[in-house]
């Protein structure tokens, strides 16, 4: 038997997806208020992301499923069923709808904070040339283009952010002591919560499982299946370390007040220089692209799983759930909306949607029809650990966003 060549593919999508904006963003205020104290968090989210995102491989590799035609077919019980599939669609639809506007959003403010361009009959021209580079990419219904735009883009993303990380010269003692040692300084629970939050997210889970499955067709690519995983997902938690410790570099222990990396873009220039501002304003947008993508991908796969429509790339069905995600996400960050109502419902749609389908997905992988490849002990327990952090993340998500933490 011929040997099977190895090639990056659907866990680099899941690293586009969780590196947008948000995460920029939510990185570099852990850094600038935290220095390197917090990196602990991101490991821990790296490695919970991938002891979900195998599970989700296997299913669509050995199973030929994607996770939301796996939840459809579980649940016996009609009346139960229409509950869960309501819960989840609503959660979708609102979720990704109110991040793909925040993620826009923050990537208009890294350009904004290099380049003051006009706006367009009255729209953001940043947001509307990110829209519309997702909307011909994914009008292709190539899934082959779609991953190799965002193979690119992660690329594009790692080589931005991690020349920014060089230039500011991070304490490499600091930055390892803040990974191997977990501390919580005060005032950082909220913090620790959004950097798991923004890397372990439910979307992911359908998005792997539904490309994984186009991918690969037998039990043999599974080893291709991890070997993604192994790669794609610690690159995306080594760019999401880099932006932590860059802004840890650049504006720990100072009085500058950074906010977001828009503000890490304009008040980095004095210190290390015009190539540091343009890379993090070049890091931005590519992340906004990603997210721009990948956000509304991720939507069509659960919903066309949940609801019975085939899961075909060039479908009209399919085409209208990207599309109505994409143009809601757009019109939120171009026409200069605060997006804090929306991202509020993001946040309880995250709360509720998080631990629900991680538990989804741990019932899954225990089912006769994965064979040899169901959940061993140890997977199920690890499985087990990680929903019950996401239901703790998510309780304290939705506690967050109801003002009561």
């Amino acid at each position: 038997m011929a040997k099977s060549k190895f090639s990056i593919g659907p866990a680099a999508l899941v690293a586009a997806a969780f590196i947008g904006p948000g995460t920029v963003t939510v990185a570099t205020k852990a850094g600038a208020n935290f220095g390197f104290s917090l990196l602990w968090a991101l490991l821990f989210s790296i490695l919970a992301t991938m002891i979900l995102q195998e599970m989700t491989a296997r299913l669509g590799v050995i199973g030929q499923k994607g996770l939301g035609q796996s939840i459809r077919e579980l649940i016996k019980n009609p009346a139960l069923k229409a509950i869960s599939i309501i819960l989840v669609v609503s959660a979708i639809i609102i979720g990704n709808a109110a991040y793909e506007g925040g993620n826009i959003a923050g990537a208009t403010l890294g350009v904004q904070a290099v380049w003051d361009y006009p706006d367009f009959a009255g729209l953001d021209l940043a947001a509307l040339i990110i829209g519309v580079i997702a909307f011909f990419v994914l009008l292709t219904g190539s899934y082959k283009l779609i991953e190799k735009v965002l193979i690119a883009v992660v690329l594009l993303m790692s080589v931005a952010f991690l020349v920014t990380f060089v230039l500011t010269k991070p304490d490499f003692g600091e930055l390892f002591s803040g990974l191997l040692v977990p501390s919580l300084p005060d005032s950082a629970t909220l913090t620790v919560i959004a950097l798991i939050g923004t890397t372990v997210v439910p979307y992911n889970l359908f998005l792997h499982s539904s490309s994984a499955k186009k991918k690969w067709k037998t039990a043999e690519g599974l080893k291709q299946a991890r070997q993604d995983i192994y790669i794609s997902i610690p690159l995306g938690g080594l760019i999401s370390i880099a932006i932590v410790s860059t802004a840890a570099s650049a504006f720990f222990g100072t009085q500058l007040e950074v906010n977001s990396a828009a503000d890490m873009a304009k008040s980095i220039e004095p210190a290390f220089g015009d190539l540091a501002q343009y890379m993090i304003a070049l890091g931005l947008f590519s992340a906004g692209i990603s997210s721009a993508i990948t956000a509304p991908l991720a939507s069509a796969y659960a919903l066309t799983g949940l609801l019975n429509i085939p899961e075909n790339l060039r479908s009209n069905k399919f085409r209208a759930i990207w599309m109505v995600i994409l143009v809601v996400g757009v019109t939120v960050a171009s026409l200069g909306l605060k997006p804090v109502s929306v991202i509020w419902f993001a946040q309880i749609a995250n709360g509720l949607l998080l631990p629900i389908i991680a538990s989804f997905l741990l019932w899954a992988m225990n089912q006769g029809f994965l064979g040899q490849y169901k959940n061993t002990l140890w997977q199920n327990l690890l499985g087990f650990l990680v929903v019950i952090v996401a239901f703790v993340l998510g309780a304290k998500s939705l506690l967050s966003a109801f003002k009561l933490l």
